[in-house]
């Protein structure tokens, strides 16, 4: 994950060349993963010698590798939702586009896709985000970018695809993917700001009824 420019409102080094090498990459995922824990526990009011102590490197070596603090926390952001849509992604790219069973794909999509976005961890990080977004609003243009831009883009491309195919008439693609993502996600980040997490059983006839209401709203016939 390259790390993004962002307004600089605290202190760095002078610029230079991003460190490479087999050496270099392993510090810059030892900082990547110091700086998503310590981010969660104290917020992005850390300090980059708490960062740097986490990691075990120096001060210095963290502004080599990204900069800035806030280009550090777009790192951990890109890298975090890379790892909680990665399996999703995969299903609908791979599977929903071409698929001959609209619904068990969808469902699948949905599942991995509620799956990865409602751990523990991302909820955190997302909080932590919300609660900075009045100082530092690049942090959740980085959210939005990198999670639900993404996720929307590639729901929209399948479902673009079935729609080619006769399976779905979608006249407004935007409105059906957020029909969609409001269906079976947002209820779970909902209850997530509280610390609350629905119980499986609920999770699940969640994204089997938004997944039917869905279909009943677009499928040409019965999939």
């Amino acid at each position: 994950m390259t790390a993004r420019s962002s307004a600089r409102t605290g202190t760095t080094e002078p610029h230079q060349a991003v460190p490479t090498g087999a050496r270099a990459a392993r510090k810059r995922e030892a900082i990547l993963e110091a700086a998503r824990t310590v981010f969660l526990r104290e917020g992005f009011g850390a300090g980059v010698d708490q960062l740097a102590a986490e990691a075990g490197v120096s001060k210095v070596t963290i502004y080599n590798h990204f900069g800035s603090k806030e280009n550090l926390f777009n790192a951990v952001i890109g890298q975090t939702l890379d790892e909680a849509l990665e399996v999703a992604q995969s299903v609908i790219q791979a599977k929903l586009a071409e698929s001959d069973d609209v619904r068990t794909d969808l469902l699948e999509a949905c599942r991995t896709w509620v799956a990865g976005l409602t751990t523990p961890e991302v909820l955190a990080l997302r909080n932590v985000i919300a609660g900075e977004r009045h100082r530092f609003p690049e942090l959740g243009a980085t959210w939005q970018e990198e999670g639900p831009g993404r996720q929307h883009a590639a729901l929209a491309t399948a479902l673009g695809r079935l729609d080619d195919r006769g399976l779905l008439r979608i006249p407004d693609m935007e409105l059906a993917v957020l029909q969609l993502s409001g269906l079976v996600l947002s209820p779970h980040l909902v209850y997530g700001v509280y610390g609350t997490a629905l119980d499986e059983d609920l999770a699940e006839r969640l994204i089997q009824g938004g997944v039917d209401m869905f279909l009943h709203q677009y499928a040409v016939n019965e999939v």
